[in-house]
């Protein structure tokens, strides 16, 4: 077990199945040192999605947790594509996308889920990276969708 798995761990969490490619890409490519994943969304350990709208059907509080869900499906789908999360140096960028309506503005204090994962597990040299968020209507109505960009050793 990695020292990443073994932080997860630590803080009480577990890493929930990877979920399957939808469509005609790959959940993770590799070009050099850089590791691209694809759009993830919040797969709980049941398997199942977190769906709903972040300020309407979800609370803030909520959509903060779906973020952190959807990091921990990132890491899943990671360790499921290249064996073993220690090969992460570090994130380098994030897109978070919030599944909401025009009038909520709350996009970055949401995806602070995700982000706060990655520090705690990553710490906070190697955890914070570059990051956008935005708000849009998200396929299947999933709560949060994120996509990144990691530095391997």
């Amino acid at each position: 077990m990695s020292q990443v798995e073994e932080k997860i761990k630590a803080l009480g969490l577990e890493l929930p199945p990877a979920p399957s490619a939808l469509g005609i890409y790959y959940p993770v490519v590799i070009t050099d040192k850089i590791l691209y994943v694809s759009g993830q969304g919040p797969v709980q350990s049941d398997g199942e999605l977190i769906k709903g709208k972040v300020g309407k059907d979800l609370s803030l509080e909520e959509g903060i947790l779906a973020a952190r869900q959807v990091g921990l499906t990132m890491l899943s789908t990671i360790k499921v594509q290249i064996g073993d999360l220690g090969k992460i140096k570090r994130i380098i960028k994030t897109l978070g996308m919030v599944n909401c309506y025009p009038e909520f503005e709350q996009h970055p204090q949401t995806i602070n889920g995700f982000s706060q994962l990655m520090v705690d597990v990553f710490g906070e040299e190697h955890g914070k990276g570059a990051r956008s968020a935005v708000g849009m209507t998200l396929p299947g109505n999933i709560a949060v969708e994120i996509e990144a960009i990691f530095e391997l050793h």
